[in-house]
């Protein structure tokens, strides 16, 4: 982001910041990744989030009954940062055409990802916009976003100010490239947007075909992250989506002068698959930009005190998580990562 975007985003927060005095039982609390704000009962964590270009992918298939899925596992884990428990989402739902087998399909993913993550979904809306809404298959062009809501006591709140050089990064495995860096994918494997593949052709590195692999959903954290919570002091959550490993930046601001050091990665063979066949598409994808664009195999991390690492990861498997420790905490000031026997520093903006 550039310097005149940064300037007209920090004075779009200013002015939406005039209302947050309206909040009827006291100040909103920031946080690393959001805000909460305070209900009669302890504080709410309010979050929308949206699935991108993902729904072209389900279009390209022709299969709708996991796509829901995503867009739950993109509000539902980005909640449970700040130590929230989901209580209830909604979705907003603008279709080409709403039609009722379409809309069967995609309660279908979206029931299953409420069930894992055991909330509720008491509303939700379906809006007819085709003058808005196109996609790539005559009938069938949608867009899902979430809300959820989730509540959280005072004593729950994980705020991100106490991290420490020493302390150490838990990473929760991904399913796959999860709903982000979907154009760049697109753009580089299917040749619907001038890539190398067929949706159904079977890579050599792959097992299954390839809009199978880019299909599967995003793996909802909520049990093994708020069982952790409960017994655990737990220092920061992240979720690994956008930015990837820059995410991290913003627990640098709220810790001051720590970094952060990777040095453990076990990307699966999709994201190799992108790199290497950009090159016959689109050009070179660096190892930088991988690491500024994909989770590259943990779609979720934990910061904690190095005493409690061992026992951390015990519980975090034994509630559904794979997990292993993935970097530290340093005092460089900075995010370098360490991959393929490269030391590579992570800059915003690049």
């Amino acid at each position: 982001m550039d310097r005149k975007l940064r300037a007209e985003s920090k004075a779009a927060l200013q002015t939406l910041k005039q209302t947050y005095k309206l909040g009827r039982y006291g100040s909103i609390i920031q946080l690393p990744y959001g805000n909460i704000f305070p209900v009669s009962s302890g504080y709410f964590d309010f979050v929308i989030e949206g699935i991108g270009t993902k729904v072209l992918l389900a279009q390209l298939a022709d299969k709708y009954d996991t796509i829901g899925i995503d867009g739950v596992a993109m509000a539902v884990n980005d909640v449970i940062r700040s130590g929230a428990k989901p209580l209830a989402l909604v979705d907003n739902i603008h279709a080409q055409v709403s039609d009722p087998h379409l809309i069967g399909e995609w309660m279908k993913g979206i029931v299953s990802g409420a069930q894992e993550a055991e909330c509720i979904v008491p509303s939700g809306e379906i809006g007819d916009v085709a003058e808005i809404i196109q996609g790539i298959t005559e009938g069938k062009g949608f867009d899902m976003t979430f809300a959820c809501v989730g509540d959280l006591s005072k004593d729950d709140i994980i705020f991100g100010t106490n991290i420490e050089s020493g302390d150490v990064v838990i990473g929760l495995r991904s399913s796959g490239i999860h709903s982000n860096g979907i154009s760049l994918a697109r753009k580089v494997l299917f040749k619907r947007w001038g890539g190398w593949y067929e949706p159904y052709d079977i890579p050599n590195t792959l097992e299954r075909e390839l809009i199978t692999e880019v299909l599967e959903p995003t793996k909802i954290y909520v049990k093994p992250i708020l069982k952790a919570a409960k017994e655990y002091k737990l220092k920061g959550l992240v979720h690994i989506t956008g930015d990837a490993y820059l995410k991290f930046n913003r627990l640098m601001r709220f810790s001051k002068g720590i970094g952060f050091e990777f040095d453990n990665f076990k990307p699966q063979p999709i994201f190799n698959l992108i790199q290497e066949t950009a090159k016959k598409t689109r050009g070179v994808i660096s190892d930088d930009e991988m690491l500024r664009t994909f989770n590259m195999g943990w779609g979720f991390a934990v910061v904690v005190g190095k005493t409690e690492r061992d026992d951390l990861i015990g519980c975090l498997e034994d509630n559904g998580a794979k997990a292993d420790q993935i970097g530290k905490v340093t005092k460089t000031g900075r995010i370098i990562v360490l991959y393929k026997g490269e030391k590579i520093p992570l800059h915003e903006g690049i």
